[in-house]
């Protein structure tokens, strides 16, 4: 990527192929050893089997595993080391309690928070040294689909072509659950070889506790978790006469802020409800973006060291 960066090219919702071809060319791209380590995260947090054959019907797991190869291997050396402000991960969940209503406020939401004129001016605010994004959607153990796969944003074209992308995204089947250990660890996997950037960090959105697969505290010694900031913005389920539970609000927040977010200056944020989304995504990429770009403009004119 040269200076001024060009955005790499969105990438759809399934990686193509059968899952053979799909596995060979994950392996085929070096370095091989990443692959392997990626392998080794999901491996931990229940996505693929530890050891052993793969149990029949695996293809959906193979494909996972495919897509974050497809992610973290086939970038150019040369752009995998190109410094970044901040790599941001944004995991949005899309597990049954989420309406296909729901669906399209949380989707189309973030596509109108990234292009708000104060996001866009935080975002924008060091083109040569640029924020890093990527957009994933999860729900169950073995459904985490890319929607936008890392793109530098150095200037508006960049941010529209993200918010255009999201919003002509459409729902793909997938299983209900709410395996919000695995979507942790899935984005902590993705982010690990962002180590060019100042900071990485990933956002979890979530509208309901883990139900399934390893728990958030059953993942805090996962190694892809290490040295990243995990934020959450947890969103309020909407009451049919149009009421805010309250109360459910203030112990989702808890138990947020208790096992899911971790790292330097890690914060969660609250959406009342999916009508609220869009409002609360603005306050918290503003709170993530912001004081990034004031507290280390100084540092542009000096030698660029890997995020620990």
């Amino acid at each position: 990527m040269g200076k001024h960066g060009k955005h790499r090219p969105l990438v759809g919702r399934r990686p193509a192929g059968r899952d053979g071809a799909a596995m060979g060319g994950c392996a085929a791209k070096p370095p091989r050893a990443r692959c392997r380590g990626v392998a080794r995260a999901m491996a931990a947090a229940g996505l693929l089997p530890r050891r052993g054959r793969f149990p029949p019907g695996a293809g959906r797991l193979l494909r996972t595993l495919a897509a974050v190869c497809l992610v973290v291997l086939p970038l150019p050396l040369a752009a995998q080391s190109a410094p970044c402000r901040q790599a941001l991960a944004l995991g949005l969940d899309v597990s049954g309690s989420v309406s296909a209503a729901e669906y399209r406020l949380q989707l189309d939401g973030l596509a109108a928070a990234l292009t708000h004129p104060d996001v866009r001016q935080a975002l924008l605010s060091v083109p040569d040294l640029p924020v890093r994004l990527l957009v994933y959607e999860w729900s169950g153990p073995e459904d985490q689909h890319i929607l936008v796969n890392w793109t530098d944003i150095p200037d508006t074209a960049a941010l529209t072509a993200i918010a255009t992308r999201l919003r002509a995204t459409t729902r793909s089947p997938a299983n209900p659950a709410t395996a919000l250990g695995t979507a942790m660890v899935f984005g902590a996997s993705l982010l690990k070889p962002q180590e060019s950037c100042w900071k990485r960090t990933l956002d979890i959105s979530g509208d309901g506790r883990s139900n399934t697969g390893p728990r958030p505290q059953d993942v805090n010694h996962e190694p892809a978790l290490e040295g990243l900031t995990i934020n959450a913005l947890v969103i309020g389920s909407d009451r049919p006469d149009g009421g805010v539970p309250a109360d459910e609000i203030k112990a989702l927040r808890a138990y947020f802020e208790e096992l899911v977010i971790r790292g330097p200056g890690a914060f969660t944020e609250v959406a009342l409800g999916f009508a609220d989304y869009e409002y609360a995504m603005v306050r918290k990429l503003l709170r993530e973006t912001e004081g990034l770009a004031i507290g280390q403009l100084s540092r542009q004119s000096r030698q660029l060291h890997p995020a620990q």
